[in-house]
């Protein structure tokens, strides 16, 4: 039977107001929000006075490896930190080992997610040059899985797309939401080439010039055009350069958009000037690049161009960073330094803390608290058409999270919760705490104290 809860004289943070209410979680739900609710239930009572309800976090890009990569990354490890972060539910993506190119390994992943996953969870179908009949399988669950996933940039594993035939026949024929990583492979590979003759020995900093604003560009220029000419629904994820910004819209409401835009937490913490310091630690793709960018996209986020943030966590050892443990001696040759950026796997593991992140922002002033909610729960599953969740509303799933403002959390290796170890936010200091996570009413973590007698459950889909 489920445990009921009564969190009392809490701000609750929800649809643009931040009113102090007490909240009734029962049978996995969301059962009553009101001024004051008298405890005829018998339900634990949680004290909320000073802290902030927030409806639990929709990350809608997470690669958490499993199966075939699990040495950097499980669903049960990930997952784990996601609730520790305040990210309830996630949507995890199709390059994993193998590559989720058949129903068949679609459906395997659920079942791993069914039996592991603290966090609600639902996988993204994977699509290559060849596969597209096996992908337009997914119309007959769209509402049970999230989307579509096209590499229409460098990719591994067989996964990128560059059939104009593959993508013509997905995007007039998909009747689920097709999520895009888009990056040119033939600019990247001339950048890669004139720069490589031009300096010889590469470095991490060298990333943003090969991956650059214009490669970008124009492959989320590409992909609109295919989705313009279908009336697809395309979601365009890790927007990263300015130029890309005038694609997109705010003229119209979410939920009447047929192409959005997804930002990511470390596009709007790091720039190009911290290759300096991190390194190899912050290679990912779509780069990391020059300040101006990160400036651009907060105001796209502001001012609605952007619709969500996500964190696109993408977990790898440090050996496959090709970076020195703690104590250990490492030449640095010219060769040993080739390979290090060249041969440093691109990815950032990030779930544990995109909510801390945007708090922080909060305490900086650059954005509302509100706002956050907006975009990392509401706007996540208004632009999903995820079912009852997303919100914090009477009858809804009670995915919730107890932030505490007037607390701090410093990430460090002793406190991060992900299988590879390491955060490219370590010794960073964040002005709040999340201090519980439910997920369906189910009180996962509280105060530092594990329950996972319970998992998380697929994501339901609204889509007519």
């Amino acid at each position: 039977m489920s445990q009921k809860y009564l969190i009392k004289n809490i701000s609750v943070v929800n649809e643009g107001k931040i009113m102090s209410r007490d909240v009734l979680i029962k049978n996995g739900r969301i059962e009553k929000i009101a001024e004051q609710i008298d405890n005829h239930d018998h339900a634990t009572e949680i004290n909320g006075e000073g802290k902030h309800l927030l409806p639990g976090a929709i990350d809608d890009q997470v690669h958490f490896r499993e199966p075939g990569l699990t040495h950097k990354a499980t669903i049960y490890t990930e997952s784990k930190a996601a609730v520790a972060g305040g990210v309830t539910s996630y949507m995890e993506m199709p390059n994993t080992v193998p590559p989720v190119f058949t129903q068949e390994l679609l459906e395997q992943k659920y079942e791993i997610g069914k039996h592991t996953s603290l966090a609600n969870y639902s996988f993204f179908m994977g699509t290559s040059n060849d596969n597209a009949d096996e992908v337009l399988k997914t119309n007959n669950k769209k509402n049970n899985v999230c989307g579509i996933k096209i590499f229409m940039g460098s990719s591994t594993g067989g996964l990128l797309v560059d059939s104009p035939l593959a993508l013509d026949k997905i995007f007039a024929e998909s009747e689920v939401l097709i999520a895009t990583h888009c990056e040119n492979e033939k600019i990247i590979k001339a950048n890669y080439e004139r720069i490589k003759k031009e300096k010889g020995i590469l470095t991490a900093a060298d990333h943003p010039l090969i991956r650059d604003e214009e490669n970008c560009f124009e492959s989320s220029f590409y992909a609109i055009q295919f989705a313009k000419k279908h009336n697809s629904r395309l979601h365009i994820l890790h927007i990263s350069t300015e130029r890309e910004l005038q694609l997109f819209t705010n003229l119209i409401p979410l939920k009447d958009k047929r192409i959005t835009a997804e930002v990511c937490v470390h596009h709007l913490h790091f720039t190009a000037d911290d290759y300096a310091a991190k390194g190899n630690l912050i290679k990912c793709n779509p780069a990391i690049k020059a300040a101006y960018n990160r400036d651009a996209l907060w105001k796209g986020l502001l001012d609605d161009r952007l619709d969500v943030i996500a964190t696109d966590h993408a977990p790898h050892t440090l050996a496959e960073k090709y970076l020195t443990p703690p104590g250990e001696h490492r030449d640095s040759g010219a060769e040993d330094q080739k390979s290090a950026y060249e041969k440093a796997h691109a990815g950032l593991p990030l779930v544990q803390h995109p909510l801390l992140l945007m708090l922080y922002y909060v305490k900086q002033g650059k954005i509302s608290i509100e706002k956050v909610v907006e975009k990392m729960s509401h706007a996540v599953a208004e632009c999903f058409q995820v079912a009852e969740r997303g919100y914090i509303r009477e009858g809804y799933y009670a995915d919730l999270v107890i932030a505490d403002l007037n607390s701090s959390t410093t990430v460090s290796k002793e406190n991060i919760l992900y299988k590879c170890g390491w955060s490219p936010l370590e010794g960073f200091r964040f002005p709040a705490a999340i201090t519980h996570t439910f997920v369906n009413g189910h009180l996962v973590y509280g105060n530092g104290i594990w329950n996972e007698s319970k998992k998380g459950e697929r994501l339901s889909f609204e889509r007519s």
